[in-house]
């Protein structure tokens, strides 16, 4: 297939990520169509779709400008590209309802968290569908206010790094605020970044803001604990996780250990974060819905548990996080010293 700025694009499960990415291949010109829920369909469809970032981006995308449906026959009979924002759980789901309804040529882009979703993806579609694997290295926090354009805001920085084997896939989603960039071993990026969302699971337990649980460093020693613990069960895995924005994850873990003040200095780029952020897992907890952990912590410790390696800290933390799933009440607010021990 050969894509062109007039190309189909639907974002099936548009979400804080899918409305971000979608809203600005849009404003850019790009022929988007988002498939989700009833009452963000009407919202967007009253007041637009305003998408801003921690750089100053702030714009709205008007109603005129996307193709807004609940509909999946709708959003997916006429797609030459597809890109996938779902939760990990609910990829066998979306794949049926691709297989259904969309082309057989549409390309299947996964923007999702997890190491596995391109592979339910492709065993689920089969050869018929290009199935194509990407790490989105950002942060979307969802805000919306009564009578005006749902926002969706990017709190961290970072480029979105996409499977190299696909001739102008990356052009036709390299938007300004989007940035999209090929990547030689995307299954290792994966890997990169899966270690880095750790962190979501302990933010979700901690009530704290992204950035408030960043400078206290009985936060980033926890965080340096799970992913440390993380590459010891890769390595007997025999899995070599990339870098995450050029930085690696041996490193990030070393430089979460330095004190506060030696923190602030060599880590800028981690502290690049809005000072209201959260992760998606703790939006989780807050709405009651069912969290990633399975597919985060509870990938590590599946990894753990094949190859005969403890890992207790991303074993507890997979506890915790299926404790206040069943709680139902929002996060626990835990103390570091309640997670970890120490």
């Amino acid at each position: 297939m050969t894509f062109s700025p007039e190309t189909s694009i639907s974002v099936a499960g548009a979400g804080s990520v899918g409305c971000y990415v979608g809203g600005l291949l849009a404003a850019a010109g790009r022929n988007v169509t988002l498939l989700l829920r009833a009452p963000l369909a009407e919202t967007i469809g009253r007041h637009g779709l305003r998408v801003s970032d921690l750089n100053g981006r702030d714009q709205t995308v008007s109603p005129s400008a996307l193709k807004l449906t609940t509909d999946p026959e709708a959003a997916l009979c006429t797609a030459e590209v597809i890109l996938i924002t779902v939760k990990s759980q609910d990829t066998a789901s979306i794949a049926a309802l691709i297989g259904t309804h969309a082309p057989k040529d549409a390309t299947v882009v996964s923007l999702q968290n997890g190491v596995e979703n391109a592979s339910v993806l492709r065993h689920a579609l089969g050869p018929d569908h290009r199935v194509v694997d990407a790490m989105v290295p950002f942060n979307v926090v969802q805000r919306t206010s009564p009578g005006e354009a749902p926002r969706f805001h990017r709190a961290t920085s970072g480029t979105v790094q996409l499977q190299s084997n696909v001739a102008g896939l990356r052009d036709l989603l390299d938007v300004p605020g989007a940035p999209f960039a090929e990547h030689a071993d995307i299954e290792a990026a994966l890997w990169g970044k899966l270690l880095v969302n750790l962190n979501n699971a302990l933010n979700a337990l901690s009530d704290l803001p992204l950035a408030q649980q960043l400078g206290d460093r009985r936060w980033r020693r926890l965080i340096s604990r799970q992913m440390r613990e993380g590459l010891a069960v890769l390595r007997a895995a025999g899995i070599h996780p990339a870098g995450v924005e050029g930085m690696p994850p041996r490193l990030i873990a070393l430089a979460l250990l330095l004190p506060d003040t030696l923190f602030r200095i060599s880590a800028k780029g981690m502290l690049a974060v809005d000072e209201n952020a959260r992760s998606s897992m703790w939006e989780d907890l807050r709405m009651g819905r069912p969290t990633e952990i399975d597919y985060l912590q509870g990938e590590i410790v599946r990894q753990a548990e094949t190859h005969g390696v403890a890992a207790p800290l991303n074993r507890r933390v997979l506890q915790l996080v299926k404790e206040a799933e069943k709680a139902q009440k929002g996060s626990p607010a835990l103390s570091p010293e309640a997670i970890g021990g120490t």
